[in-house]
């Protein structure tokens, strides 16, 4: 029986109206394995290939006739805004049943969740915060709205992955199910995945076995791509024949601009609509990021989304996941991204017509950036992905979530805590005498308190003041932020530094500002509109990047390849870059050490945690650090024999704590809870995120390290 036969009546007759001839071929390989299995299911394949649909229609089939009067499907997403995207995506695929529909977020009124409240049903849409805060407001309901629950399908999967918020949601869901009659299949999708074990783990840690992994390999589409090396002038600012070249490229073209950074986003569109203005095309470039109000934000979203007329975004990582802003044709990334799977999660958003190829135009205006942009592009070519990593020693979100359970429980005893954690799908891997350390500290710092008699914990004094802060939902952090206001329109935010004065003039959401009255107090900022600006100051820093991202620029770098794809500037730069490793005969297997009168220079090349670990390590050799970048150049100040410290590192026996005295404050790994924690655990959070000795080590002994004295 195929694919469509095995669809109800009702989802049979939808498709029939929306004409379509054929499934695609995720929709083929997962409907079945959804409607005659009782697996959880990971479907992997490229943007804009019908993964919602290959998920949602065996759901809709199987659920429409006890939708009505139970909540059967909880709809996870990353992004509030993908939530108002699917929201009539999924409405019309339940157009001839019963099925409703429901949104659960920050943004949906009162009523509207009072409603779900009296009569949970259908399909509930929702971010983890969400549940988060069902858990914590709704306790006296959370067991009727979800004991009828049967999927849960989380959109855009790989972005929790390794991540806090990841495990928050985990730890969430494993909290669902205890409310649950039968055990929910998970169904996750993703276009950028890999390490498919792991994932497995994640959503049934007991039996990974049985989750399903269906795979669509590749995308048929060609990719058209280049990349434009356009070095910045000695002021280091963006020279105007970039954004001549692009103003050029996107004249009849409708495009997203991926920019690294806030304020890069801002410059980028105020200097793009200077070009369009004086060719009296008006607004054509909107700007697109967190900092914006949602509002705006949403405006922009419309806007690009309904304009006949070419019209552009310009936008950091906000719209690299998949909220629709319509068809794309090319996507234009100003400076390297961090990791292959965010160029490729980029890449993706254009080509979504049939027949159309996806289209990247890469600029690059430094050296370092041209040779990072390579590297991921060649990577991305190769079809090789970063794979998805655990997030290590969750310990500071159990300090959230002993928190959470403790008010969801209204008192708990210490034996029932500790067996929720030892249960929990993801905090499990605790080890339970770390767990009764964060206990008892927390007990001790009052965030925690035991109701005499009844041998209970529940939420201390402390914990309260954390509880009641309109942060607590969220685990990730956040900056503090000023609201910045037009009169009484929320433009944005500006992140709370000393730089923001009286009288400065800034640029925000696309548009000039001048800074008119600061209220500390209320953290507010008010503007009015001015005819210049820079960029607002975002504080922000770059990714790590994966050890392969270091071995391929330095296989680029000490190679003689020519990139077709690249311009004739890119290429004299890379000749030239190029010179010295070629002049000292060093190869892509050696890592040169330059020796210079007054500093050394180490070339690592390899990933960021492998060359903060080696730093530690020089630095307990009396080793003077005096900066690391972000492709992994140490800077060590005077003349060191770096050779011999290079050997001894590898014969002495190393643990982890060897490191901690050697770190600098600024260098500490740092989480939006782990400050609570005792020093102990945050020494141990420390480790697991920051240092990789084993890795390191390993790096050391396969490589051949080159002494390049140029005194």
């Amino acid at each position: 029986m195929g694919s469509f036969e095995l669809l109800s009546k009702n989802i049979q007759r939808k498709i029939w109206d929306m004409k379509w001839d054929r499934f695609t071929p995720i929709q083929d390989q997962t409907i079945p394995v959804i409607l005659n299995s009782e697996k959880d299911v990971v479907v992997s394949s490229g943007t804009a290939s019908g993964k919602t649909e290959a998920a949602f229609l065996p759901i809709i089939s199987m659920i429409e006739k006890e939708a009505t009067t139970s909540l059967k499907v909880l709809y996870v997403s990353p992004l509030k805004a993908l939530i108002n995207n699917q929201f009539e995506r999924i409405e019309r695929l339940c157009e001839y049943t019963d099925i409703p529909i429901h949104r659960w977020h920050g943004d949906i009124n009162q009523s509207q969740k009072k409603k779900f409240v009296n009569n949970p049903s259908g399909i509930l849409q929702i971010t983890p915060e969400s549940i988060e805060s069902l858990f914590i407001n709704r306790t006296e309901q959370v067991k009727r709205i979800f004991e009828g629950l049967e999927f849960i399908v989380i959109d855009e999967i790989h972005s929790f992955i390794g991540q806090d918020r990841g495990v928050h949601l985990r730890s969430l869901l494993s909290r669902v199910e205890q409310y649950t009659k039968k055990t929910p299949r998970i169904i996750g999708l993703s276009a950028t995945i890999d390490n498919f074990e792991l994932v497995k783990r994640w959503i049934d840690f007991k039996h990974p076995e049985n989750v399903e992994i269906i795979e669509a390999i590749g995308s048929d589409k060609q990719l058209l791509y280049h990349i434009m090396h356009i070095p910045t002038g000695e002021d280091r600012k963006i020279k105007v024949e970039l954004f001549e070249d692009m103003r050029e490229l996107t004249r009849h073209q409708k495009a997203i601009i991926f920019c690294n950074s806030r304020g890069s986003v801002e410059e980028t569109t105020v200097f793009l609509n200077r070009f369009a203005e004086r060719e009296k095309m008006g607004e054509t470039y909107f700007a697109h990021h967190s900092s914006i109000d949602k509002k705006e934000r949403e405006y922009v979203e419309k806007t690009i989304m309904e304009s006949k007329l070419p019209k552009s975004v310009v936008a950091t990582s906000s719209l690299e996941l998949g909220i629709d802003i319509g068809d794309v044709d090319v996507v234009i990334q100003l400076d390297n991204t961090y990791t292959v799977s965010s160029l490729k999660q980029r890449l993706g958003r254009s080509g979504r017509k049939t027949d159309a190829s996806q289209m990247l135009q890469l600029y690059t205006t430094k050296e370092d950036s041209l040779l990072q942009s390579l590297a991921v592009m060649e990577l991305v070519l190769e079809k090789w992905i970063e794979p998805a990593s655990d997030y290590p020693f969750p310990i500071d979100i159990a300090f959230h979530q002993i928190i959470s359970i403790c008010q969801e429980t209204n008192g708990i005893t210490y034996g029932d805590l500790l067996e929720r954690i030892e249960t929990n799908h993801i905090l499990h891997t605790l080890n339970t005498l770390d767990v009764q350390v964060l206990i008892n500290h927390m007990v001790e710092k009052d965030h925690l308190e035991i109701i005499q008699g009844k041998n209970e914990l529940i939420v201390g004094i402390e914990g309260e003041r954390i509880l009641r802060g309109k942060e607590f939902y969220t685990v990730f952090m956040t900056p503090e932020e000023y609201d910045v206001l037009e009169g009484i329109r929320k433009i944005g935010n500006l992140d709370k530094s000393p730089f923001v004065n009286i009288g400065d003039n800034l640029i925000l959401a696309g548009k000039l500002w001048t800074i008119k009255d600061i209220d500390t107090d209320k953290n507010k900022v008010y503007v009015s509109k001015a005819v210049n600006g820079k960029p607002p100051l975002y504080l922000g820093s770059g990714g790590k990047i994966h050890k392969k991202i270091g071995e391929k620029m330095m296989e680029i770098v000490c190679g003689d390849r020519e990139f077709t794809y690249t311009n004739e500037e890119a290429a004299h730069t890379l000749r030239d870059m190029r010179k010295k490793y070629q002049q000292f005969g060093v190869h892509s297997n050696q890592r040169p050490i330059w020796e210079m009168k007054k500093e050394t220079i180490f070339e690592t090349f390899t990933g960021t945690t492998i060359t903060r670990t080696l730093c530690w390590m020089l630095s307990s050799f009396g080793v003077d650090i005096d900066s690391v970048d972000g492709i992994g150049r140490i800077t060590i100040e005077g003349s060191k024999d770096m050779i011999k410290v290079l050997q001894q590192i590898q014969l002495k026996e190393w643990k982890p704590e060897d490191l901690l005295p050697y770190t600098k404050e600024g260098e500490y790994y740092a989480s939006k809870y782990s400050v609570f924690l005792p020093k102990e655990l945050q020494d141990r959070i420390h480790i697991a995120h920051e240092i990789n000795i084993s890795a390191t080590l390993e790096y050391l002994k396969c490589l051949d390290f080159k002494l390049i004295k140029l005194v």
